[in-house]
């Protein structure tokens, strides 16, 4: 299961049933959980823990040293990535730095594509799809299920909301609240993320709650403090529009608006 070629530290751990590529390289403080394929000509070093069932294709540098010029090799820099994860060629994700908490975390059953960038101090929730060559700044937050399209660039510390989605070569400079799509350089607000709901589940009654939601924010002309207070009376019948008016009221560098 694991090639002569490969390179593996002895102070790795690796579980049962993992299958190693040619002339990659291991390095220690390295934890992969049973079951993950990693392909040829991948890196991958520490302190980095990997669970169960993830598919790590060739080129890709795991676990790297962030870059930040602020980072020390401090020993608390660390990245964790969940189970079921699919990481296609020459991707790249860094481990975290003191001043983000010391942690890149990638949760559960994302499908992360050629030439995706997650940099240092990133948290990304589960079932989220990144396209080719997106790219996330250092502090970005995605939450789940969510769409990255091609080529979009993420400001560090923004952050996206549930169920949103980036149109192909979208520059995000602000928070993406749940349950919308975003397209442009930079992003804009393009209504809510349709179809994508409705694939998820979502009825028409919840559909047509959350529309009232949008056009309040971005519809109705009012100062985000007055389109607040009208979400707060609209939530109580809907915890999507809870999401939402949380999320706007919770975001740090201001919601794409």
């Amino acid at each position: 299961m694991i090639d002569p070629t490969a390179v593996i530290d002895n102070c790795a751990k690796i579980g049962e049933n993992v299958e190693i590529g040619p002339f990659s390289v291991i390095g220690p403080d390295v934890v992969i959980g049973s079951g993950t394929t990693i392909a040829s000509h991948v890196v991958i070093n520490g302190p980095t823990t990997i669970g169960k069932d993830n598919r790590i294709y060739q080129f890709s540098s795991i676990g790297e040293s962030p870059q930040d010029k602020k980072f020390t090799g401090e020993n608390d820099s660390t990245l964790n990535i969940g189970n079921n994860n699919t990481i296609r060629e020459f991707c790249s994700i860094n481990r975290g730095t003191a001043g983000g908490g010391g942690k890149t975390q990638i949760g559960n059953d994302n499908w992360i594509m050629a030439y995706v960038h997650i940099a240092h101090d990133c948290i990304v929730g589960n079932n989220n799809i990144f396209s080719n060559n997106a790219t996330l700044a250092g502090h970005v937050t995605i939450d789940d299920y969510v769409t990255l399209g091609g080529f979009t660039g993420v400001h560090q510390f923004c952050a996206f909301g549930k169920y949103s989605f980036s149109a192909i070569a979208s520059v995000i400079k602000k928070d993406v609240p749940p349950f919308l799509i975003v397209s442009g350089n930079t992003a804009k607000p393009g209504g809510l993320n349709r179809v994508g709901l409705e694939r998820h589940g979502m009825n028409k009654n919840r559909l047509n709650i959350l529309r009232k939601a949008y056009k309040i924010v971005y519809r109705e002309g009012l100062l985000l403090k007055d389109a607040l207070v009208k979400l707060e009376n609209l939530s109580t019948d809907s915890e999507d529009v809870t999401l939402f008016l949380e999320f706007i009221k919770s975001s740090k560098r201001g919601i794409i608006r």
